[in-house]
This record gives structure tokens, C-alpha cells and sequence, in this order.
């Protein structure tokens, strides 16, 4: 089931010229921006993405060449970049959104409104076993613990 759906995943990506890793970066920026961020700036993501500041420019850099973001100066610190992402990224997500309900829908056809709510319920206790095992806590403890919100939310 997981190649499954890294194939899907690999896909689109081949297909939007992504790496892994630029998604992750784009994910980490929309989650931020839904969470109410005025501004989102490089260090923001190198904190939550744990990567050097070289390493993140580049890939920024990348991410702007092929329009998924746009950078300017911060308003509220000139020596930040801000950084948001744009409707290319916005339309990305929801592509990534539908193929995921789409792939969900396969795998479980058949299975009963219950047993869809029983499959979540379980799936969802897995991850948190999955996370506390890695030393990574579950994932709202994540958030809570390691990731350093931007000053602006």
C-alpha cells in the first residue's frame, strides 16, 4: 500500500519538476500561512525543517524559479525575507489533496461508513505509536514542542 501511494506521489512530482524535499519546504509554508503567520521568513522554515541556512536558500531559490513562491523584503524585519506561496502552490495542494481522497477512495471501496470511522480511529493510533516511537511525540505535541512558530502568528 505505501509504494502504492509513493508511486502516485512520484508521479505529480516528475510531473511539476519537485523534489521531496521542495514539498516538504511548500507543506511547512502552507501549513504556516493557514495558521494565521503574518509573515513567514527563511528562518522560519530552516527551524521547522531543520536545515542549514545555504541549504534552505537553495532551495528557495529553486522554489521561486519555478513560481511555487514568491520572496520580498519583510515589513517587519528588513533583514528577512517573507515568504508566501503562490496560486501555482495553492492549485499544487489542492491536486495533492484530490489525488489523496482519490486513493483513499480506491483502497477502502467496499467498507462501510463505520468501518471508514474505525479505520481512521485505528490508522490514527498507529501514527501516534509510530511518532512516540521514533522519539518524535505524537503530532500536536510535535508542533507544540519542536517546531518554533514565527513571531507573527
Amino acid at each position: 500500500m505505501g509504494r502504492f501511494f509513493k508511486k502516485r506521489l512520484n508521479q505529480q512530482l516528475i510531473e511539476k519538476e519537485l523534489t521531496g524535499v521542495q514539498l516538504t519546504v511548500l507543506k511547512e509554508l502552507e501549513r504556516l500561512e493557514s495558521s494565521g503567520a503574518a509573515e513567514v521568513n527563511q528562518r522560519d522554515l530552516e527551524n521547522i525543517s531543520h536545515v542549514t541556512h545555504p541549504t534552505m536558500t537553495e532551495i528557495l531559490k529553486r522554489l521561486e524559479r519555478k513560481e511555487f513562491i514568491s520572496c520580498r523584503r519583510s515589513s517587519v524585519d528588513r533583514r528577512h525575507k517573507c515568504i508566501s506561496t503562490t496560486g501555482k502552490a495553492r492549485e499544487l495542494h489542492q491536486q495533492l489533496d484530490e489525488m489523496d481522497r482519490a486513493v483513499l477512495s480506491e483502497l477502502c471501496l467496499g467498507l462501510s461508513r463505520e468501518q471508514m470511522q474505525q479505520l481512521e480511529q485505528i490508522t490514527n493510533v498507529m501514527l501516534d505509536n509510530a511518532f512516540r516511537a521514533y522519539g518524535k511525540g505524537s503530532e500536536e505535541e510535535s508542533d507544540k514542542n519542536t517546531h518554533k512558530e514565527p513571531a507573527g502568528i
